[in-house]
């Protein structure tokens, strides 16, 4: 049987309409790096291989802290909860002294929000108390300490003396510029790491938020290099980018100055 005779006659369909449709802006993902976001991660990757922090770990953990460790009450064989190693104690005041942060409640915080802190910690949990304790209870082994790790790793390039000053530590108002002149080098560096860590030493209990606030320093100052290199490379985009206009331009005069005219037109013989 026809098809026609099924369907009959089917009225014209007429073509889809085609309307400009606007555009709008485009929807892109971008990144949004202030949400939490939970994940595993193993400790010792929160810090990279080539990091200062684990050159000064390993440099900590060649000391001979036996007259810290003899402090330690909880021993083998007897009843307590664990001490947390003096080594690691060492280690993060003298980072953060190298980091300009002299209050206990600064450091405990860093510990926990700061990766290099956490991975100076290693899992190992530690407290404001914990840390006070530590700085307060063995204030004069731990200030010769400090003093001569702090010149040590200044020798070695991983810290430096001259920028404790920068963020609020008064290392010359407290030391004296006319001794920096007369001194040799190494007691000019003691006394620029002895002055850094009594100025340090002052904010555990009379000012905690002295290292905050040289923390915010250090954030606002890093935030105003990097919008004013940020500029610096804006600059030189727009420079790049006038250069090479002009380039252009120049190749467009000299391509029509080179284009040659219509042909003559050619003459028939007579």
């Amino acid at each position: 049987m026809a098809d026609d005779g099924l369907f009959g006659e089917l009225p014209e369909q007429p073509a889809p309409r085609t309307e400009a449709v606007p555009r709008g802006a485009p929807r892109l993902r971008e990144p949004v790096r202030n949400q939490v976001e939970l994940r595993a991660i193993d400790i010792d990757s929160l810090i990279g291989q080539d990091h200062p922090a684990r050159v000064i770990w390993a440099y900590v953990e060649g000391l001979d802290l036996s007259e810290l460790e003899d402090r330690v009450k909880a021993r083998e064989n007897r009843p307590g909860h664990p001490a947390p190693s003096p080594r690691l104690l060492l280690a993060l005041w003298l980072y953060g002294t190298s980091d300009s942060v002299g209050s206990a409640r600064a450091l405990d915080r860093l510990c926990d929000s700061h990766d290099v802190y956490r991975w100076f910690c290693g899992g190992v949990s530690l407290n404001y108390h914990t840390l006070s304790d530590f700085r307060v209870g063995c204030a004069e082994l731990l200030d010769r300490l400090l003093v001569e790790h702090l010149v040590a790793l200044n020798a070695a390039g991983l810290v430096d003396l001259e920028k404790l000053a920068q963020d609020g530590v008064r290392i010359r108002a407290n030391a004296g510029t006319g001794s920096f002149r007369r001194e040799a080098t190494l007691e000019r560096q003691m006394a620029q790491a002895t002055a850094a860590v009594e100025e340090l030493k002052r904010e555990i209990d009379a000012d905690p938020e002295a290292s905050n606030r040289r923390i915010r320093a250090a954030r606002e100052r890093a935030a105003r290099e990097r919008s004013e290199r940020v500029q610096a490379a804006q600059r030189a985009l727009d420079e790049i980018k006038r250069k090479r206009k002009q380039l252009d331009d120049k190749g467009g005069t000299a391509r029509s100055r080179r284009s040659p005219g219509p042909p003559p037109p050619t003459r028939r013989p007579g």
